[in-house]
């Protein structure tokens, strides 16, 4: 039976008699309105330990001015009930006011240079920002061993592992798969927001993205490889923020094309934002 916990009290109390048993605990971190994708990572967490911890917060710090906070979709009971079939032990619910008990505007931010100005850095100014602002007061609250995040948020993971070596938390980060709809589309709570119109068109991002890696495997400049993919995005409808080949750590390659790449795509379909990514 999952417990929902809604005291910072009440949460270090249930870790620390965790960890006088000697048990290892992992932190799943989550904004709600949870998926298949997200169920994943509790399991995943649950081979690196043995019990799992997921929080439910709508972070207010990484909704850039144009975003809206107040639309983002909430599902607690849903939610509930799919963390502990997942096998979730402890829900952790903190309000706005526990997690930033100066407010918002007066919270000490935690900015990771580098890695969190690129790509969707660049495209959402601040947001990483507030990630990390986030996740390190979740790292504190609730002292995981080790945490799990979703590879779909590709740079979010390399910015998090950035952001965990550079302060020296004693946490292991693992990555999840990204998890895929019958057709394709990685799982994200804002397909949702795809209009039964526009859909179908979804799941170019996912073909997109493997003719660019065929392509630049098959000996293409990365330019050209990077120019076709936005080309055959933007003919099937897509406004594109971004259609790249990365060296893992998120840096340019160079001339040549031995070792591993990632190939990463933002893009707005409608007035929905989706992001995919491709590793090889």
């Amino acid at each position: 039976m999952i417990e929902t916990v809604t005291e910072l009290s009440r949460l270090r109390a249930i870790v620390s008699g965790w960890k006088r048993e000697g048990l290892r605990v992992a932190l799943v971190p989550t904004m709600g309105n949870l998926h298949a994708g997200h169920y994943s990572l509790v399991k995943l967490a649950r081979e690196h330990a043995d019990k799992v911890v997921s929080s439910v917060f709508v972070n207010p710090t990484q909704f850039g001015p144009n975003e809206d906070f107040t639309r983002y979709p909430r599902t607690p009971e849903a939610d509930t009930s799919g963390l502990e079939q997942a096998g979730c032990d402890v829900l952790w619910l903190p309000t706005v006011e526990s997690m930033y008990p100066f407010g918002v505007d007066l919270a000490a931010k935690v900015h990771v240079p580098g890695v969190s100005s690129l790509l969707e850095g660049a495209h959402r100014p601040g947001h990483f920002d507030g990630v990390c602002t986030v996740v390190s007061r979740l790292f504190n609250q609730v002292q995981p061993d080790v945490a799990a995040f979703g590879r779909k948020d590709y740079q979010q993971l390399a910015v998090i592992q950035q952001m965990v070596v550079d302060l020296a938390f004693p946490i292991q980060i693992v990555g999840g798969e990204i998890v895929r709809e019958a057709d394709g589309l990685a799982m994200s709570s804002r397909n949702q927001y795809l209009t039964p119109d526009v859909r179908p068109q979804a799941t170019v991002i996912r073909k997109v993205l493997l003719a660019a890696r065929d392509a630049y495997l098959g000996g293409a400049e990365r330019a050209v490889v990077e120019q076709q993919a936005a080309a055959q995005l933007q003919a099937a409808g897509y406004l594109v923020d971004y259609a790249v080949v990365r060296m893992p750590d998120l840096s340019e390659p160079g001339t040549s094309h031995e070792g591993a790449r990632v190939a990463l795509v933002a893009a707005k379909l409608g007035t929905t934002r989706l992001i995919d990514n491709i590793e090889f």
